[in-house]
């Protein structure tokens, strides 16, 4: 993923993974306030995923790019850490579905959302668990 530019290296102060996983917590907040509109809520409890997942990396001093985009993300925290982050994917493709619809008019039900916000925050867990353990790549 470095070799194709898909991730890039960083270090100092921007290999601070706690800011991303803290960015994660507030936006993870943000959703459960907006939970009433259900397709913000998954869009947002998507990003607050996405923030914990790139606070792995970033506590590793690596970070995706736009070449390689959220996909990167996904793929590089589940071939480090494993099975634990395979629903990010799940929610990374329904957010792909939300932003790029087939039909305007498609309903997101309250019950995906609220499901989409209790995977984020298991995933935001789990990055807390992890983030003292990880070191630069």
């Amino acid at each position: 993923m470095l070799a194709a530019g898909e991730l890039q290296r960083v270090g100092g102060e921007q290999a601070d993974g706690a800011a991303w996983l803290d960015k994660a917590r507030r936006i993870s907040a943000t959703a459960a306030v907006v939970a009433d509109d259900a397709e913000s809520a998954v869009v947002l409890g998507y990003d607050a995923a996405r923030f914990a997942c790139t606070a792995l990396l970033i506590q590793q001093g690596l970070r995706p790019t736009a070449k390689g985009g959220h996909h990167t993300v996904e793929r590089a925290v589940r071939a480090q850490f494993g099975d634990a982050f395979k629903p990010f994917a799940a929610l990374r493709r329904r957010r792909n579905e939300l932003e790029y619809p087939i039909y305007a008019s498609e309903e997101v039900e309250r019950a995906e959302a609220a499901a989409v916000l209790a995977t984020a925050t298991a995933l935001i867990e789990a990055v807390a668990r992890l983030l003292p353990e990880v070191g630069l790549f």
